[in-house]
């Protein structure tokens, strides 16, 4: 009897088999990438991938419940399609803002517009004339800008006011005459439809009044919220360095030494950031050990590993592929470009600064964050 073959069973790839072993967040996440392309030139409408979500069950969740999971889930859709992601994290701010500050009639009234599928959002740039209520509180005078999702978002979570007074509203948004999104000629994150809206005139009867002034600054509600941003972020990164990878793959190119060392080692940063805004996003649930302040900082610390990872993420890829990465309709360059204009978040410096406080203030402080 002769003696057999080595024959080497060969599992399919996933190339191969692209909806084998595939999970409902894989499912998600594949078709969130394959819309994003059309969705920034406006020839697919966001409002498509929004509804997978919402199918998904996802507009319910408020980062609170478990914020684990819900920071895996942005992850995944940052890295899959980083407009959505925006939007998507806005409405989760939205939903957890109305749910610790409003009363029983406001929540009562959010939890019916996210059950009928409104999406929501948070909008805090002020334009050259600040959100404010008139003098006699009858309505509402100016504007903001970076408003994203206009057209798509229904219901916004708005500041009016500044300072320790600043007061949050809910505000029906739909109003197409009060928008503008031609000024948002950025070269990325496009598909957002972000820009101005106006609201001078709103009147005071149809805001939600969401809390008392100063109620939104309050911690960990507020800077210790911005775990989201970071997951979202490391996100963008790990999504364009899996594309760069099967770039690279597909020319045979993936295997030099030098190929691997540039995107594994932003891989090997990217798993101990992830862990840290894991461990951002618990310390401001409720029931926490952390204190507010703690939690605060371990958020903004998150944040700014994350835009460290992701800068650092690009420079890899524009490594990696040369002048292929910059070419039209290239697989990574949209999603450089949108992660780019994505890191650059407000208050940079100030959250840099925020965590050096808690951390070495007093003599003990940086031990209490580990």
């Amino acid at each position: 009897m002769s003696r057999p073959q080595n024959i080497r069973k060969i599992r399919p790839t996933s190339a191969e088999n692209p909806l084998k072993d595939r999970t409902p967040l894989d499912q998600i996440a594949a078709e969130l990438d394959a819309a994003a392309d059309a969705e920034e030139t406006g020839a697919a409408d966001i409002a498509v991938s929004v509804a997978l979500l919402r199918q998904a069950g996802w507009l319910s969740d408020d980062g609170a419940s478990d914020p684990a999971l819900t920071a895996v889930r942005l992850r995944r859709v940052g890295a899959a399609n980083l407009s959505v992601g925006r939007l998507w994290e806005g409405h989760i701010n939205a939903l957890y803002l109305a749910r610790v500050h409003g009363d029983a009639t406001a929540r009562a009234r959010v939890e019916s517009l996210v059950g009928g599928g409104a999406l929501l959002g948070v909008w805090g740039a002020d334009g050259a004339t600040p959100v404010e209520q008139t003098e006699d509180e009858a309505t509402l005078t100016g504007h903001k800008l970076f408003a994203s999702g206009l057209g798509t978002v229904s219901h916004a979570v708005v500041t009016v006011s500044s300072g320790p007074q600043v007061r949050l509203g809910l505000v029906d948004v739909r109003d197409a005459g009060r928008a503008d999104a031609s000024g948002w000629q950025m070269q990325g994150m496009r598909a957002t439809a972000s820009g101005r809206y106006e609201f001078e005139g709103i009147a005071k009867r149809d805001i939600l009044w969401l809390g008392g002034p100063g109620d939104y600054l309050k911690e960990p509600h507020f800077v210790g919220g911005v775990w989201r941003i970071g997951a979202l972020q490391i996100g963008g990164a790990l999504g364009l360095l899996d594309a760069a990878a099967a770039d690279l793959r597909g020319r045979d190119r993936l295997e030099a030494p030098a190929q691997m060392a540039r995107l594994s080692s932003v891989a090997i940063r990217a798993l101990g950031a992830s862990a840290l805004v894991t461990r951002a996003a618990l310390a401001a649930a409720p029931g926490a050990v952390q204190s507010p302040e703690e939690s605060a900082a371990l958020s903004a610390a998150a944040r700014l590993l994350t835009e460290e990872i992701g800068l650092e993420a690009i420079r890899a890829v524009e490594q990696c592929l040369g002048l292929a990465h910059f070419a039209e309709g290239s697989p990574t360059g949209r999603k450089a470009r949108d992660l780019s204009v994505y890191l650059r978040q407000a208050a940079r410096d100030a959250f840099q600064t925020r965590v050096g406080e808690v951390c070495f203030k007093r003599e003990g402080d940086l031990w209490a964050m580990f």
